[in-house]
């Protein structure tokens, strides 16, 4: 009987991981509609408009319901979801005690922030 709560666990999982990508896909998706919707409103072409990412005037730019704080947390959000999801494997496989694919999903972890790093670098 002590594997049924295993079983339970591991289909606990999936669903959940599946709901970060999920919930992450409509906000991301949420977020450029209504950056978009702000640009036509304001006379601009969303192809035109290409504002600098700017982390501190995110927050002011959704507040004041300007399109560049939307589009960019759009843009954030749809590059941080399958991290999270990782993230969220990474804690299931801890709590399952799947030492190797704690490993993996750390791995993983490594090499997205590399890319990051790189890129910041880079830029």
């Amino acid at each position: 009987m002590a594997d049924l709560g295993m079983h339970g666990r591991d289909a606990d999982l999936e669903p959940a991981l599946a709901r970060v990508l999920q919930v992450g896909t409509y906000l991301s998706i949420s977020a450029v509609v209504v950056g978009t919707v702000l640009l036509l409103g304001g006379g601009i072409s969303p192809l035109a408009a290409s504002p600098a990412l700017q982390l501190d005037r995110l927050l002011p730019d959704i507040i004041g319901g300007r399109p560049a704080g939307f589009l960019w947390l759009g843009i954030l959000a749809i590059c941080v979801t399958p991290a999270l999801r990782v993230v969220g494997a990474l804690v299931g496989f801890w709590r399952r005690g799947e030492r190797r694919m704690v490993g993996v999903a750390v791995a993983i972890l490594v090499v997205v922030a590399a890319g990051v790093v790189t890129g910041l670098l880079a830029g």
